[in-house]
């Protein structure tokens, strides 16, 4: 009666099929909700997490300005007792014993006498200033409440200091109000750290401000290390003024920034023929970068009552300051809510990775072999963003990598300056990365982005090319020659490490370790060990005698150049993150300096071992006392500064820039 094979309507077997059915679609539809409910509870667990990293990174950037805050109000406080230690004598004996007494006193207040005198204090600035904002003996009230435990102890911690030195000022007024006769002088001994606190207040408003603005971006995630490219100076191309153009077939220096216009414009991407080895492009590793918790150049404890200039010089003349770590905080500061001084630019990094202002020691600035300032000399108007630079032993001659060729300059005689020859080197749209001179003089080594090297004859009539040496890697990023002048070696956009023998032409050996481009390279006085640094976050150390890597250095942010102290010891580091370190070769701890608000580029140390240059994509170029890092002068281009030299006798120094011209300075004594 019915199909062999099928039920007839109305049977078990169908009910069955849609009663699991059905309860296949509850079994969904419960999954569906439970998925829903999770999504939510996951949902709410990120909001979470992310508000406990801002409450960590509150608590970190509270942290660590206090910490230096309590360094500068202990140096306060020791300078005003030994004031108090050299007035005393010249009382009389009843008020040198109410004096003693007093001090006795400060050294013992509590911390609910702290807490009062400092609620009295602000009560007594509301009501002069009418300060918007309510401030309370404990300040607890004004943090997060997941931190108001923690962070009321720190600023209770400062809190406790500004009211110590704040007691031991009044006991000087007192003190002065009954001896007015005897040191007319003491008087204004209160005002140095009272001014400095209004300087930081106007310093932070106007770093506040500058944050706010639209094209001002300090950040690091937009210095990604690959697809690098050169860039014009915008001013001299028709487009738009804020945005240099962007040319497909050219790669920046590995080490360097992609716009070398001024600091505040957004980098341009290279979309198509990168010379770079690796074709990935990884993000820039750079977490938020210390310079952001240390704002900028501030004195050291060993100067931290002396008063910075009002007006930071304009950008747009050269500026050189003997002092610069004096002048007012350029640099971006996430510290607003934090009272006090200017914190230190210089730190001692230790072993266990702890961080302290370094007190400079009195003849940090002087001495001999130490510079005062720099003297304009020289504009070299190359045409093309000059890469890189050299200055013969002589000091007569200076040589400028641009675009497709080296311009010699003679800089012997005063006057404007025309290149005196112009060696055309690779393809004429490839960048000159490096150029050296080798001892001699007679011989010039180039290499950019291609996979020849040059080896020019100088001593000729007219310079020739006398050899080339050939690799199997698409760009060359720098270059070193050892002390015989027997050897060259060449940083590879690959990560390798290439040895020729100059005399033979032949390619010797390669070190190989470095997993992205070598960027910088030097070697040391002795002409045994070879330091590199690479996009790849690491500095190695080679023995050139036994071929084989001895140390590796690891770091959270690429390494743009390097430079090893002549008189040993000592290595500086440019990184992509701002910072100079300066590491020593065999022990542990290292300093880090903090004056530069981009990118490092370039690295060169004196002759003399006592300072180094740095310059960077923020258009300075900063000189530092070894090791440690004291500013000794500081010089503000009008352009990114891409590459830097220094004489043999260290008396000039000569810069390459994005604005398509080098600079040639003197160093005064």
């Amino acid at each position: 009666m019915f199909p062999q094979g099928r039920h007839p309507p109305g049977q078990p077997f169908k009910f069955s099929v849609l009663e699991i059915c059905e309860r296949i679609k509850e079994e969904f539809q419960f999954l569906q909700a439970q998925y829903h409910s999770l999504k939510l509870e996951c949902e709410k667990l990120v909001s979470e997490k992310t508000e406990m990293q801002r409450h960590y990174v509150m608590y970190y950037e509270m942290s660590y300005g206090l910490n230096i805050e309590m360094h500068k109000q202990a140096e306060i406080v020791k300078r005003l007792s030994a004031i108090c230690a050299q007035i005393i004598p010249f009382l009389t004996q009843e008020h040198q014993q109410q004096v003693l007494q007093a001090v006795e006193r400060a050294k013992q207040v509590t911390m609910g006498e702290l807490n009062s005198i400092v609620g009295q204090q602000q009560l007594q600035q509301l009501s002069q200033h009418a300060s918007p904002l309510p401030l309370a003996p404990h300040p607890s009230s004004m943090q997060p409440p997941s931190l108001s435990g923690a962070s009321s102890g720190l600023l209770a911690l400062s809190g406790a200091l500004m009211a110590q030195v704040q007691l031991a000022k009044e006991h000087r007024v007192a003190q002065d109000g009954e001896n007015r006769e005897l040191t007319p002088s003491q008087s204004v001994s209160s005002s140095p750290a009272e001014s400095l606190q209004d300087e930081e207040r106007t310093g932070l408003k106007r770093k506040r401000e500058e944050k706010e603005l639209p094209g001002h971006s300090d950040s690091d995630g937009d210095k990604s290390d690959d697809n690098l490219v050169v860039d014009e100076d915008p001013p001299s191309e028709p487009g738009s003024p804020g945005r240099p153009p962007s040319r497909p077939s050219r790669r920046e220096l590995p080490g360097s920034p992609a716009s070398v216009g001024s600091s505040g414009e957004r980098r341009e991407q290279s979309p198509t023929h990168s010379v770079a080895s690796t074709a990935t492009s990884k993000p820039s590793s750079s977490s938020p970068s210390l310079d952001s918790l240390t704002p900028g150049p501030g004195p050291s404890s060993a100067v931290a009552l002396r008063l910075p200039p009002a007006k930071v010089p304009s950008t747009d003349s050269v500026a050189f300051e003997s002092h610069p770590h004096l002048r007012a905080s350029t640099l971006s500061s996430s510290l607003p809510t934090i009272p006090g001084g200017k914190p230190a630019y210089s730190f001692h990094v230790s072993a266990d990775g702890q961080m302290q202002p370094v007190p400079f020691p009195p003849d940090a600035l002087l001495g001999s072999g130490i510079p005062r300032h720099a003297r304009q000399l020289h504009t070299l108007s190359h045409g093309e963003v000059v890469c890189a630079v050299t200055i013969s032993n002589s000091t007569r001659h200076v040589y400028t990598g641009g675009k497709g060729c080296v311009k010699v300059w003679d800089v012997g005689q005063p006057g404007t300056k025309t290149a005196v020859a112009q060696l055309d080197c690779l393809n004429r749209d490839n960048y000159i990365r490096s150029c050296k001179l080798l001892p001699d003089g007679r011989s010039l080594i180039v290499g950019g982005e291609a996979s020849t090297l040059s080896i020019w004859d100088l001593a000729a009539p007219t310079p020739r090319i006398k050899a080339e040496l050939t690799s199997s890697a698409p760009a060359c990023y720098a270059l070193a020659i050892s002390p015989d002048a027997k050897v060259c070696f060449s940083c590879c956009s690959d990560g390798n490490i290439v040895v020729w023998d100059l005399q033979n032409q032949t390619l010797v050996r390669q070190f190989q370790g470095h997993t992205d481009g070598a960027s910088c390279i030097d070697i040391s006085n002795y002409g045994t060990k070879l330091w590199t640094g690479g996009l790849d976050n690491t500095v190695r150390c080679w023995d050139l005698r036994e071929g084989r890597q001895l140390q590796q250095h690891d770091f959270s942010s690429q390494i743009f150049s390097l430079g090893y102290c002549p008189m040993g010891e000592w290595l500086a580091v440019g990184m992509e993150s701002s910072n100079v370190e300066i590491l020593h070769v065999t022990k542990p701890d290292k300093y880090q300096l903090h004056l530069h608000e981009s990118c490092v580029l370039s690295l060169k140390f004196a002759s003399c071992g006592k300072w180094f240059v740095s310059t960077g994509k923020d258009n300075l170029l900063n000189a530092w006392r070894a090791p440690y890092g004291a500013s000794i002068f500081q010089s503000k281009e009008s352009s990114s500064v891409l590459s830097c030299d220094i004489s043999v006798n260290d008396k000039f120094i000569v810069t390459g820039s994005g604005d398509k011209k080098a600079t040639v300075y003197e160093v005064v004594y």
